[in-house]
């Protein structure tokens, strides 16, 4: 027998390997259990709730069926409105993260007091009602708002910013600023300003150092920002429902507009599933953003 098999270790017994997994088993219970009942069990609801029939005077059976699916599928207006719901978002995200990216990088590069009053203010906007601030944006916003008004002050003509989805795009993306500076900030680990002083001193301009070093070294940033942002702007209805004007059709607004206004719980149920589709296929793209970034 040689030496490194009489100082080897003996295997754990199975009753031992096995002894370990009951405490992780019972730390996961409790937010199993959580998620189980508080989203899972809703949202099995709200899919089974899709397959029901609606009679003609708009009460609910339960009665299996896939009307509401095919109509869906079929009809040119609810093709048009999630084409819509989606473009929309990928716009706000894409505005937000253009407006939000100098912040988060001279946050992310910031120090001291001075850091701690930025980040106070950038978080200070959490601290209010999406409701209020849409409200703030309709002051500004409106025909005679703030910005019409200073236009009609310089002789200018007045521009048509509510009621449409350029006021939607201008609200959403300034209520969610925040969440994708505070992601943005969070997917900066890896930039380090020793790797651009290095670049600087090979004499690489700052737009080179900006492309090859920070653009790259803050993709995951940029892609956790980006998902949040689009998941956000895909289930707003507030903001969409009141500077939009009910001129404005997206998933959320459709969605409670049947629930609520018509009462036709089966396709309200059915635009909800499709909206986590959505979710779930943004959720895809960003593991796999992901995976090839790191």
């Amino acid at each position: 027998m040689s030496a490194g098999a009489a100082i080897a270790l003996p295997a754990p017994a199975p009753r031992e390997r096995g002894r370990g997994v009951a405490p992780i088993v019972a730390l996961l219970a409790p937010i199993a259990l959580i998620n189980a009942v508080g989203f899972l069990a809703p949202v099995l609801n709200l899919a089974r709730m899709s397959f029901y029939e609606v009679e003609p005077t708009g009460a609910m059976r339960e009665v299996y069926t896939l009307a509401t699916w095919a109509k869906v599928f079929s009809d040119g207006y609810y093709a048009g409105l999630i084409f819509d719901s989606i473009t929309v978002s990928l716009g706000i995200t894409l505005l937000t993260l253009l407006c939000s990216y100098p912040i988060a990088l001279y946050l992310h590069r910031s120090s001291g007091t001075w850091r701690t009053i930025l980040l106070v203010l950038v978080i200070s906007p959490l601290l209010t009602s999406a409701v209020v601030r849409t409200y703030g944006w309709i002051a500004i916003l409106a025909e005679n708002g703030l910005v019409n008004n200073a236009l009609a002050t310089l002789g200018l003509a007045k521009l048509k910013l509510m009621f449409n989805a350029t006021g939607v795009t201008i609200g959403l993306t300034e209520i969610l600023m925040p969440y994708m500076i505070l992601a943005l900030l969070a997917g900066f680990g890896r930039l380090d300003p020793r790797v651009e002083e290095a670049a600087a001193t090979l004499g690489a301009p700052p737009f080179t150092i900006f492309r090859r070093i920070i653009l790259p070294l803050t993709l995951p940033g940029i892609a956790l920002g980006c998902l949040l942002c689009f998941v956000l702007a895909v289930s707003s209805f507030i903001t969409p429902k009141l500077l939009g004007g009910g001129r404005v059709f997206l998933l959320a607004t459709e969605i409670y507009d049947e629930a609520i206004v018509t009462l036709n719980w089966p396709l309200a149920a059915t635009l909800s599933i499709l909206v986590l589709i959505i979710f779930g296929g943004a959720l895809m793209l960003y593991s796999r953003a992901l995976r090839a970034i790191l």
